[in-house]
């Protein structure tokens, strides 16, 4: 790519070091720099591509508008539903996924392994981000969808179909929000103590469920009360699920609850909540996701898509 200017003195002001002369930020760099405005420079693409017009600053002005709208935006609904700071924006999604494997993950038969999905309650990584599930479907309280659609929070949902039965609708609301609906089995039952034929079935029921449902299979499940054993994770596993996460910490309404000794958040760390109200909480929905945001906010964590990292 060449500039063509009204003499080599402005150009030499707007070459950047290493002689790097294309893409959109050298673009930028020489509509910033002194004398290379919009009236004496002309951009020109090498061997014959596109010609672009300088000054290209205006698509950054124009993303950096947006970003601050965002925000904004963000603050507002922040303000409006109590919170103490304006929550974190997650980073962006790693492009190759970490590997998940634990020991549950692998059942060994002799020198052959099956593989068994892997069960797991942190994702690897080193971004200070948690993920947000929900599990059960007891609770449809409208004001949660509308305050973690407002403030653009992500979660996903592990759903019993004996509860969300009772209101298919209000779930695919929440799909058509962007919410990832998981498996939860079909009775919430206690798995162990059941066969491996009745494991399957609740699974396998549920991945039914949800498919015609709201047309898509889980890969995703979450055993009840975090209760498995061999059999569950060949059942899942024959039933389509790819991974069964559990959770590091459980939020209510009123407190935290934590299974590692130090008491403290992670990166990568699942955070479990139910949908639950007044019914069963001294508080609704919204006040459960104003203590987590407050936390986690205050402690520099984002809240990221649990999907994406899988």
């Amino acid at each position: 790519m060449r500039v063509v200017g009204q003499n080599d003195k402005k150009w030499s002001r707007c070459r950047t070091r290493g002689g790097v002369r294309t893409g959109l930020v050298v673009l930028a760099l020489a509509a910033l720099a002194p004398g290379c405005g919009r009236g004496d420079t002309e951009v020109v693409a090498a061997g014959g591509q596109q010609r672009f017009e300088a000054p290209p600053a205006r698509a950054l002005d124009s993303y950096a508008t947006k970003l601050r709208a965002a925000y904004a935006a963000r603050a507002a609904a922040a303000k409006r539903w109590g919170l103490k700071k304006v929550p974190l924006t997650a980073p962006a999604p790693p492009a190759r996924k970490p590997r998940i494997t634990t020991r549950e993950g692998f059942e060994v038969d002799g020198h052959r392994r099956l593989g068994l999905p892997p069960v797991f309650t942190t994702v690897p990584t080193e971004e200070k981000v948690v993920f947000l599930t929900v599990d059960d479907g007891a609770e449809k309280d409208p004001a949660f969808l509308r305050m973690m659609s407002e403030l653009r929070i992500p979660y996903s949902a592990f759903l019993s179909d004996y509860l969300v039965k009772e209101d298919y609708g209000y779930f695919k609301e929440m799909q058509d929000r962007g919410v990832a609906l998981h498996n939860h089995t079909l009775h919430h039952p206690y798995l162990p103590a059941l066969s491996y034929a009745r494991q399957k079935r609740e699974i396998c029921g549920m991945q039914e469920v949800v498919e015609e449902r709201y047309g898509e299979r889980p890969v995703l499940f979450r055993p009840p009360f975090g209760n498995y054993d061999k059999a569950t994770l060949r059942a899942a596993k024959a039933c389509g699920i790819t991974h069964v996460p559990l959770w590091n910490e459980e939020v209510f309404v009123d407190h935290w609850e934590y299974r590692e000794w130090d008491r403290e958040l992670h990166p990568g760390d699942i955070v479990l909540t139910h949908f639950r109200g007044r019914g069963e909480w001294e508080g609704t929905m919204p006040d459960m996701v104003r203590r987590f945001l407050d936390k986690v906010t205050a402690e520099g964590y984002a809240v990221g898509r649990l999907e994406d990292y899988l």
